[in-house]
């Protein structure tokens, strides 16, 4: 209860400073990221080019970097874009989407990873493993999909999200049925959510544009990293229980998951938010 109410009283805060959140994404979702930021009551930009991305993100609360849709000329700008962060003190969130399935995917992660400091990475249990070092398969856990089948594969997971902030001294946040939010030191496991979140695409993606937001309206990292996922969980409840009312499709989830977000209270948050800390 009382973490779900700093997660509140954060949203309003977030929702008074209305912070400038620079995006580096994948074009397959950079629309609904945009929208999304808006709606959690931040400003999005989404800026990609090498001649403009230092300057942009020097105005900027915090840096969005997602490599869905990686190619060299971006890679580079959020090299640069990241470097300038660093040294402005404006916090990064990377989103290593596909890691391990391309040996590309995986060294691009690992290079960002060595040259520019995190403060959040956000991924499911295979992009996160092998970022890690450990062997996965190429097709990792859907962020809607059971995290593991077992109380004791969770514990496992668990422990690498703890190894793994504390070994790149960052946030690791772990999204699937159970969502892990760790930094090496506190954890927390969030339980919202509902599996047709896996059968859109971008969910992922805006969650992660979602802790990018309250990342910047907060020094917390942690907090930050832990709002967005409860956020989103939430919104993807409340999506479900509205489509599935009145006998919809994933097109009118799409739709009403951004509408949660953008009616997203702080006694909401209290009320549903399951958060459990270990």
């Amino acid at each position: 209860m009382e973490t779900c109410k700093k997660i509140g009283e954060l949203l309003c805060s977030l929702r008074e400073k209305n912070p400038l959140i620079h995006n580096i994404t994948n074009y397959v979702t950079v629309n609904d990221c945009a929208n999304i930021i808006l709606a959690i009551g931040a400003s999005p930009v989404m800026a990609d080019d090498i001649n403009e991305v230092k300057e942009m993100v020097s105005i900027a609360s915090s840096l969005v970097l997602n490599i869905g849709t990686l190619n060299k000329r971006t890679v580079e700008s959020m090299i640069e874009a990241g470097k300038r962060a660093n040294e402005l003190n404006i916090p990064i969130i990377l989103d290593p989407v596909g890691a391990g399935a391309t040996k590309y995917r995986t060294e691009t992660a690992k290079r960002i990873m060595d040259e520019i400091k995190l403060s959040v990475v956000r991924g499911n249990i295979s992009e996160i493993k092998t970022l890690y070092g450990l062997e996965t398969q190429t097709k990792g856990v859907d962020a809607a999909e059971p995290i593991s089948a077992s109380e004791d594969e969770l514990t496992e997971i668990k422990e690498i999200a703890r190894n793994f902030a504390k070994k790149f001294k960052t946030v690791c946040a772990i999204t699937g049925a159970t969502d892990i939010v760790t930094d090496g030191k506190a954890l927390y496991s969030v339980t919202n959510g509902h599996k047709i979140m896996s059968k859109i695409t971008g969910t992922g993606c805006m969650c992660t544009s979602l802790i990018g937001s309250y990342l910047g309206a907060s020094d917390n990292y942690l907090l930050a990293a832990l709002s967005g996922i409860v956020s989103m969980g939430i919104a993807g409840e409340k999506a479900f229980e509205k489509m599935d009312k009145n006998d919809e499709g994933t097109g009118s989830f799409k739709t009403y998951l951004i509408d949660s977000i953008y009616k997203l209270s702080k006694e909401e948050i209290i009320q549903r938010g399951k958060v459990y800390e270990e």
